[in-house]
């Protein structure tokens, strides 16, 4: 008993991990002594556990929760520095975008003054809000190929951002890679109407990215102007449908907001903290949170009608789906993608150069865990890098299924709350 709660301890909470068959023999290279030998078998679950890492909230709260203080972090080291980041790119010029999608048609909300035109003042949690005023005037075909198109839309406007800089610094392009850099970090949130836009933390650096000081002509100005021109140049063509062509762009809400450090300018409007706490919030989220749509995959059409979604989310799907019957749409992918309104894309990406990686802090986590579970042996030494260059590792894992038998699922609730709370220290 207490082996298996020392297992399900170490799954931080995660109540849907995948179950490994197989074994693992650490061999030290110089002497061929076999250091350490685990077989799945002997293990108190019968399986090696490993955390799903399912970055939904409504899948494994744990798990998404881990990812969420993660791009946290990710987010923020490129607002202060930090984790590899020099300090300094907090004094670089950058702002807080949010780009929409364009619409689809008038449908349910709260505007600041007045009321929805439907004539009626709607609560915060109306579950009308986001839905179309005429459902059969609703262009949802568009809306559910705005979201399949919505990451070639975010690729056009990157490349035109680095164009509207460099002419606004009187740089040719060619030049202004020797003089600045653009660095983002970017995260996809669904509206209620369905359709996907973006939240970025955009950056102007030196040429060297976060290591570098950006040249003197670079400010928070200069960088919104060019990503208002550059917003609303790009377009995607997309494709023609009953004789109706199709072409993408951003929608006009457009929001620009200079992000301040309370070090260098004094009390901010808009905080770093905030900033990052905002966009990881929504890197847990998708379709099933905004709109009450599905968290996975369906393989049949006919699985809907078994399904309590709103009638919105339902016929979005539909549309999904019934354009993905198209051999003109089959790069698309629509059918794969049916549930999440036909967006395919990343939730959270970034440049290279704008801070450290989501993977990089997965491995300090586990080089940390790692380290505290030779402790917990009584290891002499605590492992080194030194060491890991001398063993060699033989390894087999094979796949045997995924979630909790009943007894388990009792014992890992009996501890998740003790998991939580040690995480909400962290």
């Amino acid at each position: 008993m207490p082996g298996l709660m020392r297992q399900l301890r170490g799954l931080g909470g995660c109540t849907t991990p995948i179950r490994l068959d197989g074994h693992r023999t650490d061999v030290h290279t110089g002497t061929g002594e076999i250091l350490h030998h685990l077989t799945a078998s002997d293990l108190p679950a019968g399986n090696l556990l490993v955390r799903c890492n399912n970055r939904r909230a409504t899948r494994c709260p744990a798990c998404a929760e881990t990812y969420r203080r993660d791009t946290y972090q990710l987010i923020t080291a490129g607002l202060r520095g930090g984790k590899g980041t020099p300090e300094r790119v907090a004094t670089h010029p950058r702002v807080f975008a949010t780009f929409t999608a364009p619409s689809f048609g008038p449908v349910h909300n709260r505007p600041a003054k007045g009321r929805c035109r439907c004539g009626t003042t709607h609560p915060v949690d109306a579950p009308e809000l986001g839905t179309p005023l005429d459902p059969e005037r609703y262009d949802y075909e568009a809306a559910v190929l705005w979201n399949a198109h919505a990451s070639k839309i975010w690729a056009r406007f990157s490349i035109y951002l680095r164009r509207e800089v460099a002419k606004r610094a009187g740089l040719s392009q060619r030049a202004f890679k020797e003089h600045a850099r653009v660095s983002f970090a970017k995260v996809a949130e669904y509206q209620r109407r369905g359709a996907i836009h973006f939240h970025a933390v955009i950056r102007l650096d030196g040429p060297d990215g976060g290591d570098t000081p950006p040249p003197a002509w670079a400010t928070a100005e200069l960088l919104a102007d060019a990503i208002r021109a550059s917003a609303a140049a790009a377009d995607v063509s997309g494709p023609v449908i009953d004789g109706r062509a199709h072409t993408f762009t951003f929608g006009t809400q457009l929001d620009i907001r200079p992000i301040r450090s309370a070090d260098f300018d004094g009390p901010a409007e808009l905080t770093e903290r905030a900033v990052a706490a905002y966009i990881a919030k929504y890197a847990t989220k998708g379709a099933e949170t905004a709109t009450g749509a599905l968290d996975r995959p369906i393989r049949f059409l006919a699985e809907l009608g078994r399904k309590s979604i709103p009638e919105h989310a339902r016929r979005l799907i539909r549309t999904t789906w019934t354009l993905g019957a198209r051999k003109d749409l089959e790069d698309l992918r629509l059918r794969a993608w049916a549930h999440m309104l036909g967006f395919r894309g990343h939730f959270s990406t970034k440049t290279r150069r704008y801070s450290t990686t989501l993977g990089a802090l997965r491995q300090a986590r586990a080089e940390w865990r790692r380290l505290q579970a030779a402790i917990a042996r009584g290891d002499q030494a605590v492992p080194t890098d030194q060491d890991d260059d001398t063993t060699l590792v033989l390894a087999h894992w094979t796949f045997a299924g995924t979630g909790l038998g009943r007894a388990e699922e009792w014992l890992a609730a009996s501890v998740s709350a003790d998991v939580q709370e040690g995480a909400d220290h962290v």
